[in-house]
């Protein structure tokens, strides 16, 4: 190292001792209760150069119900994840926080909310539940930062980063209604996907939730009344949840389900446990059971008394209708697959077809049911 490059950093030490210095000295936000690091000064001071290298870059605002915070020191921007200092954080948004300084471990509640995390790791505990964190927490100049959305989210605010003018906006949640009954005992899902990791305990029948927002045909991200977030099956036996853009869409998986098997053999009395051969009822019955957990009994007479009656002026698509055969008052069943068209089978000579709903098929008519 030449005499100028020791100036160059002899003055970037002197310098970064100031700040550590001033850091070191704390004030009325500090967070105390973080461990300092230790070693030689000149360690010190070269850790706080390699901090001063990763903060935001310029100041960042953040604002929480219309009102600015001020966090105790600058926050940090890394891989595109802001942490912040976590006693301000926790407290601004009403939790009640403690620390274990020998385990560097936080626990913070709020309300049936209970947050516990150390710092450093890539996980935390919401409410029990293992959560991922994209960056894991660190200490830096004395102080505990912490993943601003992360926190926030868990607390049950909403964030939002506003890039051009680096602003991060939070709103407190408001009051949730759980508007949602579970029906049949459910697990709660990290993804929405039946091989992702699930809660330790089922949801059971009777619990209520918040449907947040209705990710696929399939499945619903929901909160559970203790605070946690996942996902559920969105299949009607599961929950009483419902909406027209769900059903509608449940309806359109339901009857290209009912399309793989067009042309497949009419056998009278064929076997539910198979799809070699269908008769009208066993297909009926095999469609719903497979695209939506939608238990049926076998023969269309005992089909025609699930769910409700409703009129052919308001079929909709997925509805099941019968008609009289083989001197049967209700003797077949088909199911409705909109646009004046019938899914059904009920010919050795044609098997599993679409037809449309004709003037022929209308004279049997006798009831149509709705059953999701």
């Amino acid at each position: 190292m030449n005499n100028m490059e020791k100036y160059k950093k002899t003055c970037l030490l002197l310098t970064a001792a100031a700040l550590l210095y001033t850091a070191n000295g704390g004030s009325a936000f500090a967070d105390n209760s973080a461990i300092h690091t230790s070693g030689t000064l000149e360690q010190q001071v070269e850790q706080q150069v390699q901090a001063v290298d990763t903060p935001t870059g310029s100041t960042v605002s953040i604002y929480l119900d219309g009102r600015q915070l001020q966090p105790e020191t600058e926050p940090m921007l890394v891989d595109g994840t802001l942490l912040v200092p976590m006693r301000g954080l926790f407290e601004a948004q009403g939790a009640k926080l403690s620390w274990d300084a020998a385990s560097k471990t936080v626990t913070a509640k709020k309300g049936e909310t209970e947050l516990i995390y150390r710092i450093g790791e890539q996980t935390a505990q919401l409410n029990g539940q293992a959560m991922g964190l994209t960056v894991p927490g660190r200490i830096e100049g004395g102080y505990s930062l912490v993943p601003l959305r992360f926190v926030s989210e868990a607390l049950g605010s909403a964030v939002k980063w506003n890039e051009s003018t680096k602003t991060v906006t939070m709103t407190s949640a408001l009051p949730v209604n759980y508007e949602t009954s579970i029906l049949w005992g459910v697990n709660l899902r990290s993804a929405p996907d039946a091989e992702s990791e699930a809660a330790s305990d089922l949801l059971p029948a009777g619990d209520k939730i918040h449907v947040v927002r209705e990710v696929s045909p399939f499945w619903l991200e929901v909160r559970t009344q203790d605070n946690r977030t996942g996902y559920i099956s969105a299949k009607p036996k599961y929950s009483d949840y419902s909406s027209a853009s769900l059903r509608e869409k449940q309806a359109d998986e339901l009857i290209a389900y009912g399309m793989k098997y067009l042309g497949i053999p009419y056998e009278f009395g064929a076997s539910p446990d198979q799809t070699q051969t269908f008769d009208c009822s066993s297909f009926v019955k095999r469609v719903f059971a497979d695209t939506l957990s939608v238990d049926l009994p076998r023969v269309s007479y005992d089909q025609a008394k699930q769910g409700e009656e409703v009129s052919l002026d308001n079929l909709r698509k997925g509805d099941l209708l019968f008609f009289d055969s083989r001197g049967l008052d209700i003797g077949h069943v088909a199911i409705y697959a909109g646009d004046g068209q019938l899914l059904h089978t009920y010919s050795v000579k044609y098997g599993v077809r679409l037809e449309n709903f004709s003037d022929s098929w209308k004279k049997r008519f006798v009831s149509a049911r709705r059953v999701f």
